[in-house]
């Protein structure tokens, strides 16, 4: 989908786990990291942000980029 701005937790590893991120205007914090899995170059989160809603994100390890894979937008107080 789109490039986006990524800020994370660096402990053992670098950018190990999103913390928040940059969407157009708004920032976003990373309430909870639902699941998460790795592809050949690539490692997937899926995300609950700050707002409520569902996020899939994809850091391209090779390229070190993140991406927005995915958006699901939930009612308030609802959960997969």
């Amino acid at each position: 989908m789109s490039g986006i701005q990524v800020e994370c937790y660096s402990g053992f590893k670098s950018e190990e786990r999103p913390l928040r991120f940059r969407l157009g205007e708004q920032v976003l914090e990373v309430v909870e990291i639902e699941d998460q899995w790795y592809g050949p170059s690539q490692r997937y989160f899926r995300l609950r942000a700050s707002d409520g809603n569902i996020y899939l994100l994809c850091r391209d390890e090779e390229k070190d980029l993140w991406r927005l894979e995915a958006f699901r937008s939930l009612p308030r107080g609802n959960s997969l």
